[in-house]
């Protein structure tokens, strides 16, 4: 209790392996953020130099192109690839249900209801629109956008284009929420905007909110500016980078400390802390990597290092799989090593417990989405399959981006659904392998020897008065394979040809490889 009220008041020397921490690497080509819950690797961001986070940007764009069929306009942005905006992403949105709608006060205008019909003569070919992006380009799909802007700042959300009030159902004490409704209902908000009060309004001062309110309006003033003096394709505002935007969402009173390794880094955050609260800002500190760096430092590193890891092992013996493709997540859950029970039933409920936290766990930290499919143990008892769907119900609680979990199918599969914003971790960090373009398999030995005997036979018809001795170059297992189990076939071959097959193996060569060369010439001819 001690520890945790000097974590919640900075003082004493920072302890990631308790409480929940955010540590920050800072490097020249590179920033990256990491949020542990006592000592567990939760979440990873990662920011590039040169990187161009778009989404929560807002553009002025132009319509250039309307598919009916598909109800949906390409919109030209700027980039590489035109914003696709569905119809129903340009009506004028509701609150979700995660808001209670509040009332404001004042006469209550009726406005006339849009449908996704008016949307081609509101937003005819060749017009301009303010659109913001809400999801990145992801593979070879361009920026999903929205006419639905919304700024985010400490505790309210801005919405320019909507006349609506809400708060965050996440606030559930009743005199907290009949406090912020009075709150909210006197802030002086320009006539057909709206706001809404973000879950870490609770328990703050009404002043703080005319504060928020009063810069989110000066910031949109400038972008209303940026707009009206620069002609479409062109970005009008652009979220901050991932240090701001950390400070921003992350720093709320279930932080218990902030570590960071730039100086520099460590000043800008405390500045930022020091605008929400004194006690905020003593949480963060400074912590120089001099022997090594702080991700290793803290423990970090080797659970990032997992995080890309196919296989993933559980506590209890057991371990899943995860297998990521274009738009669909599987996981396969697997008992393992877990045999320490006599009562099958509880140690598999066990494991799907387990494997259930850790998917939730994973698909936040290597943030990946789309259709997840779970294939979990077999369980004969429907009270165990509950458990083990409330198991990761309550874990998707901490996930900020939305999930739908269906229950558990008669065939024991799990689907749930995850909202991808942008690219996955991995497909940020690592490219496709230029050897097997991304199949995670090799040719075997075997499959390599009868593709090479198949080409040889073919290059002996085609050159058979020209040619003399061959030079034949490949890897050194698929040689290993001609020295042994295919010599004979290899002699069989060389007698049906005027001149001798010379085999060199080349260790660095890639095993899908060969190379025909004509010892005469030294010319290739074929690879």
């Amino acid at each position: 209790m001690i520890q945790h009220i000097k974590r919640l008041l900075g003082i004493g020397k920072p302890d990631p392996s308790r409480g929940n921490s955010i540590v920050v690497n800072v490097e020249k080509l590179e920033r990256r953020v990491a949020l542990l819950e006592d000592g567990v690797l939760e979440e990873y961001t990662v920011e590039r130099e040169g990187d161009q986070n778009i989404v929560g940007g807002i553009f002025k764009g132009r319509v250039k192109n309307i598919e009916g069929g598909l109800k949906a306009m390409f919109v030209d942005i700027g980039l590489d690839k035109n914003a696709f905006l569905h119809f129903w992403d340009a009506i004028p949105a509701a609150l979700d249900g995660g808001l209670e709608e509040i009332q404001r006060e004042g006469k209550k205008k009726q406005q006339k209801k849009i449908t996704s019909k008016d949307i081609p003569d509101i937003y005819p070919i060749g017009s301009e629109i303010v659109i913001q992006v809400s999801k990145g380009p992801i593979g070879t799909k361009g920026p999903r956008v929205t006419t639905n802007i919304s700024m985010a700042g400490r505790y309210l959300v801005l919405m320019p284009y909507t006349e609506q009030f809400g708060i965050s159902r996440k606030i559930e004490d009743p005199k907290e929420r009949a406090r912020l409704r009075k709150i909210v209902q006197k802030l002086a908000v320009p006539e057909g905007m709206g706001i809404i009060m973000r879950t870490v309004a609770q328990g703050t001062r009404a002043r703080h909110f005319v504060r928020d309110l009063h810069m989110l309006l000066e910031q949109w003033d400038e972008i209303e500016a940026r707009r009206v003096n620069n002609p479409a394709p062109a970005c009008i505002f652009q979220e901050p980078g991932l240090i701001e935007r950390t400070a921003r969402d992350f720093l709320t009173d279930e932080i218990d400390q902030v570590m960071c390794d730039d100086a520099e880094t460590t000043e800008m955050i405390r500045n930022i802390a020091g605008k929400i609260s004194r006690r905020a800002k003593r949480r963060v500190h400074y912590m120089p990597s001099t022997t090594q760096p702080i991700f290793e430092k803290v423990g970090i590193q080797k659970q990032i290092d997992e995080a890309f890891s196919r296989q993933v092992w559980l506590k209890c013996g057991g371990y899943i799989v995860i297998d990521e493709t274009e738009a669909l997540i599987a996981v396969d859950v697997n008992t393992g090593r877990n045999r320490g029970s006599k009562d099958v039933d509880k140690m598999i409920l066990e494991t799907n417990v387990e494997a259930a936290v850790e998917v939730a766990r994973q698909l936040r930290l290597r943030n990946i989405g789309g259709l997840v499919v779970i294939d979990l143990i077999d369980m004969r008892h429907r009270k165990d399959q509950q458990t083990v769907y409330k198991a990761i119900k309550e874990r998707l609680k901490k996930d900020k981006a939305k999930t739908q979990v269906l229950q558990i199918s008669p065939v024991g599969l799990m689907e749930m659904t995850r909202q991808r914003l942008n690219e996955s971790l991995r497909d940020s960090m690592y490219e496709p392998c230029p050897y097997c373009q991304g199949r995670a398999r090799v040719k075997t030995p075997m499959t390599m020897s009868i593709e090479i005997q198949r080409r040889l036979n073919t290059i002996i018809q085609k050159h058979r008065d020209n040619v003399g001795d061959l030079i034949v170059i490949v890897n050194s297992d698929v040689l290993n394979r001609f020295k042994s189990e295919d010599s004979k076939l290899l002699g069989e071959l060389e007698r049906s040809h005027s001149g001798r097959l010379i085999f060199r193996s080349d260790p660095t060569m890639n095993r899908e490889r060969f190379l025909v060369i004509d010892a005469a010439t030294e010319k290739t001819i074929d690879q």
